[in-house]
């Protein structure tokens, strides 16, 4: 009887103790004046009597009784943290917020920015220590967090989102092509809405689109348009008429820009989506602009994109652009009362029809939570991977792009691999663009007899403005559509939206349009001496005789 006893005390003893208490995420170099949002988060289960968190010089405790179950935030500053995240921590260390408990000081806790470190002792055991540089690599504004055994699997700032993956099965996809048939899909998505539009895009300039969205509005729609703050060169005059437009007609304007409440949860807002009625979804590489959608038989990019009929993908993408559209940095954007111009686009003969398909599988990508997606889906290839891009660029001059090197590395074990780049002047100017990249990569297909090969689009021949794709076919069975440029940057510290596709038609649609632009890249008058490179190198030699002679004048 007594061992019963003794067995059913230590049961309840083991019960009331603090079980895989744990540091799981920590900001120690956060955004506000004196880091006031500065915090840390343990996770576990049960009491947290005994526990002591420290940086080396200073700690804290629990009042007695504490108990964890789940996640446990402890902030310097209850206001500051609820100012940036909305929401109160369940402690706070320095400031007396009369709704946050405080925790029991011992000394001077403070994190320190560029290097420091915690630690987590139960007694006088050391249950857990994390420092750096050593474990994480500090950034302003990041936040640390541990998945599994490993810190940082992404980098990750205050605000962002932390999606996991997920698959939606029985998905009805509508696929389209721009300059083709981009604006005739884009004003049947939005027709089509009775109750509400999401609209999250990098830039908004066009006219057409803008009145798709006013008429929709007043027929009753509830219409709300998310766009970047700060994108490269400034919101244009054009994107500020539009958004002056859309203000007149009730729809609100937002962009996501650093301000005094908070900084922008991501470098760049570089989605291109929007979500119809909780049941549509329209993704895709283009911006709103002119060149993205024209109207059918005028000249514009090549770009791809897709309508997506499912609830629950939809449900997905309506709760990303509720959290983006959330928080500090979500300001109006200040339109003006300019006229809405549509420029002058030369003639174009369309070539391609949307498709529709139904029973395909959709799996979102999402930068920069999901973007390692787009690298799982170029390693699994088999057969065949074709590359269509406005751009690639290394990661550093002696490191090439992850997504290129994956795809190289595919066609080392026997994959097919065409890559097929954007030939517009501005992306061939300089001295490490498009062209030098083709010219990379046929070296190292011809270094190592590698079925890999690479090509300048040739513009002239498919009469189109530019290439400003971020698309992959693989197997001919599964797409990315995407805004996901490849760079160092779009993928890890942008917004960025896009979907893969699995359905054989959907391959089969844009593998033909791929065969299109690059049959026209082989057949067309590929891009000859770079005049700008030869006028510019002119200009600084005749600058440098010309200094030359005046200084030799001058002795």
């Amino acid at each position: 009887m007594r061992r019963i006893v003794l067995v059913v005390l230590l049961l309840c003893l083991l019960a009331g103790t603090a079980g895989g208490i744990q540091i799981v995420e920590f900001c120690p170099d956060p955004y506000l004046p004196g880091d006031l949002d500065e915090y840390l988060v343990i996770e576990g289960e049960g009491l947290l009597d005994g526990y002591v968190l420290s940086d080396g010089e200073g700690g804290f405790r629990f009042p007695a009784g504490t108990r964890i179950d789940g996640r446990l935030v402890v902030a310097k500053s209850g206001r500051a943290f609820a100012q940036v995240h909305g929401y109160l921590p369940d402690f706070e260390m320095e400031e007396r917020t009369p709704e946050v408990p405080d925790v029991l000081p011992n000394g001077n806790f403070q994190m320190a920015n560029t290097a420091d470190e915690l630690l987590l002792y139960h007694g006088t055991t050391l249950v857990q220590k994390v420092a750096w540089p050593a474990d994480v690599h500090p950034r302003q504004g990041q936040v640390h967090y541990l998945e599994g055994e490993a810190w940082d699997p992404r980098p990750l700032s205050i605000g962002q989102s932390r999606l996991a993956p997920e698959t939606f099965e029985d998905v009805a996809v509508t696929a389209f092509v721009a300059p083709d048939c981009s604006y005739e899909v884009f004003a049947a998505a939005v027709e089509c809405a009775r109750r509400e539009i999401l609209v999250n895009v990098y830039e908004f300039t066009d006219e057409k689109m803008a009145g798709d969205l006013i008429r929709a509005r007043e027929r009753g729609v509830a219409v709300t348009v998310l766009l970047e703050g700060g994108p490269v060169g400034g919101v244009s005059p054009e994107g500020r008429a539009v958004a002056g437009a859309l203000n007149r007609s009730g729809i609100p304007v937002l962009a996501m820009t650093t301000t005094d409440m908070a900084h922008a949860k991501y470098r760049y807002d570089h989605a291109k989506y929007l979500v119809v009625d909780g049941g549509l979804v329209l993704v895709g590489s283009e911006n709103f602009k002119p060149g993205g959608y024209p109207a059918p038989g005028l000249q514009g990019n090549r770009g791809w994109g897709v309508v997506l009929e499912d609830r629950k993908t939809a449900a997905y993408f309506r709760e990303v652009f509720l959290l983006d559209a959330a928080g500090g940095d979500i300001v109006p954007l200040e339109g003006t009362t300019a006229d809405l111009r549509t420029p002058w686009a030369p003639d174009y003969t369309v070539e391609f029809r949307p498709i529709r398909v139904e029973g395909a599988r959709v799996t979102p990508v999402l930068s920069p939570d999901t973007s390692a997606l787009v690298l799982e889906l170029i390693e699994g290839a088999e057969e065949s991977i074709a590359i269509e891009q406005a751009y690639i660029t290394n990661e550093t001059a002696l490191e090439l792009n992850p997504y290129l090197a994956a795809a190289i590395e595919a066609s080392r074990r026997g994959v097919a691999v065409r890559v097929l780049l954007d030939s517009a002047w501005f992306n061939i100017a300089d001295r490490a663009d498009n062209d030098e990249m083709v010219e990379v990569i046929n070296r190292v297909a011809a270094a190592e007899g590698l079925p890999l090969e690479a090509r300048l689009a040739s513009l002239e021949a498919n009469n189109l403005d530019k290439i400003h794709n971020k698309g992959v076919v693989v197997d001919g069975r599964t797409v990315l559509v995407s805004s996901i440029n490849w760079n160092a940057n779009s993928p890890a510290f942008n917004r960025e939206a896009g979907v893969i596709i699995e359905h054989p038609g959907v391959g089969a649609y844009y593998t033909r349009i791929f065969d299109d632009d690059w049959n026209a890249a082989l057949a067309g008058t590929a891009p000859g001496p770079d005049l700008l490179k030869i006028a510019v190198a002119a200009c600084i030699i005749a600058w440098l005789v010309a200094l030359y002679l005046y200084r030799r004048r001058r002795t």
